[in-house]
């Protein structure tokens, strides 16, 4: 089992950017695919980027992609999200997810989830 806990959420104006972190309890996180996935009000929750054991490959939702990274440090337990040229479409709770699947972009796929982080994109 792990446990995920995400920080780096707050408020940016458009344009900005932010780094997100999630880290990892446990000694197995290198075994695990790693996600992540926002959700705003009122909306489902939907996939940004989901990145392999390894590191690669990654793949990324077309709404983010070009402007959001996501990398891991299997070292240090985190996998991070660099989220550049935010938009105001961008604002959303922001959740880890570990999956035992493999890389994917399904929600169901993943095993283990984190609290979110809140981010604020204003105009």
């Amino acid at each position: 089992q792990v446990q995920l806990v995400e920080s780096g959420g707050g408020l940016v104006q458009a344009g900005g950017s932010l780094r997100l972190s999630c880290a990892a309890s446990g000694r197995t996180f290198s075994s695990y695919a790693m996600g992540w996935f926002r959700q705003a009000p009122g909306k489902e929750r939907e996939f940004v980027a989901a990145i392999s054991r390894s590191g690669s490959p990654t793949y990324y939702a077309d709404s983010v992609k070009g402007r959001f990274t996501i990398s891991r440090d299997n070292a240090k337990n985190t996998v991070y999200l660099q989220m550049n040229t935010l938009k105001p479409e961008d604002t959303a709770v922001y959740y880890c997810a570990a999956s035992t699947y493999g890389l994917n972009l399904h929600r169901g796929q993943y095993d283990y989830w984190g609290q979110g982080t809140q981010v604020t994109v204003s105009s």
